[in-house]
């Protein structure tokens, strides 16, 4: 996997981001979700560096970028200071403006990136999420059954990190097999670099800080911009087998975050780019050529 792409460790102040690079076209930055790292790109990394300049990584806490401390309310896994992590990395290479594809964890990434830094984020497609603000506010117990990570993980430290590291294998094929439709499309290479990365204490609990950060500090930081929409393109796809396309109506709840939104679903589960690469690949490549 990205056997042709030039890897780097780039350090951002706090962290160090960990990624892979290749291509010559315009500047497409690619960010992965829970409990994953950039290897979820590579079905469609290939294809899209022969149109783009790909740049994917890890966020800070995943795969092998560090894993710095949470400090006070979480806050260095803040999706303000994540996002400014990437915006460190685009700007080492040079690119003062950008495409930005995230999936899971990523979108909420980008969502604030796009938020914080309107003039850097030219387009943003984000995959198979709803808005986190949106998403806290309107649990309900459907919510709370499908997404139950999302309380589970914001437990104090160390409740949830101890139940994980007791058995990671059986947490990472148990989260794959719930929110995937199709048990082949992680190949297992992929899973194996997955359980690689997530076998390290420090990965569990910097996943756990950046959860327990969207439940605290970063919707402090949505409630302060709720005035303040996306104002670059956007571009919401899901999987018409998972959750989250069945629960929201997801073109119409972006469209309160963000003022050109467009979106549908693909034929698979969560894992879009594992699922349906294909369908993602040209999803993508349409929207970052219009």
């Amino acid at each position: 996997m990205f056997e042709d792409f030039e890897p780097f460790d780039i350090q951002t102040g706090a962290a160090t981001i960990h990624g892979v690079k290749k291509g010559s076209g315009a500047p497409l930055l690619l960010l992965h979700g829970y409990p994953q790292t950039h290897v979820i790109w590579h079905k469609i990394a290939p294809k899209l560096a022969e149109q783009f300049t790909v740049i994917a990584t890890d966020l800070r806490g995943y795969g092998d970028s560090s894993k710095p401390n949470g400090g006070e309310n979480h806050i260095a896994y803040s999706k303000r200071e994540m996002a400014n992590d990437q915006v460190t990395v685009m700007r080492h290479f040079g690119f003062e403006h950008f495409y930005i594809a995230g999936h899971d964890r990523g979108g909420r990434v980008a969502h604030r990136m796009a938020l914080d830094h309107p003039k850097r984020v030219q387009r943003i497609a984000v995959l198979d999420i709803a808005p986190t603000h949106w998403m806290y506010t309107t649990t309900d117990l459907e919510f709370a059954r499908g997404y139950y990570h999302w309380f589970f993980l914001i437990q104090p430290y160390d409740l949830p990190e101890k139940m994980i590291a007791a058995d990671v294998e059986h947490w990472l094929r148990s989260k794959f097999g719930q929110w995937g439709r199709d048990k082949q499309a992680i190949t297992e290479e992929a899973y194996a670099e997955y359980l690689r990365c997530f076998k390290d204490f420090a990965a569990i609990h910097a996943s756990c800080e950046d959860y327990r950060a969207s439940a605290g500090i970063d919707l402090q930081h949505d409630e302060q911009d709720m005035h303040k929409k996306v104002s670059a393109p956007l571009l919401v796809l899901w999987g018409e087998k998972g959750f989250v396309g069945k629960k929201y109506d997801l073109v119409n709840v972006w469209k309160e975050r963000a003022e050109n939104v467009q979106g549908y679903g693909l034929p698979c589960g969560h894992y879009l780019p594992e699922e349906a690469p294909e369908q993602t690949l040209q999803a993508l490549q349409k929207f970052f050529s219009e």
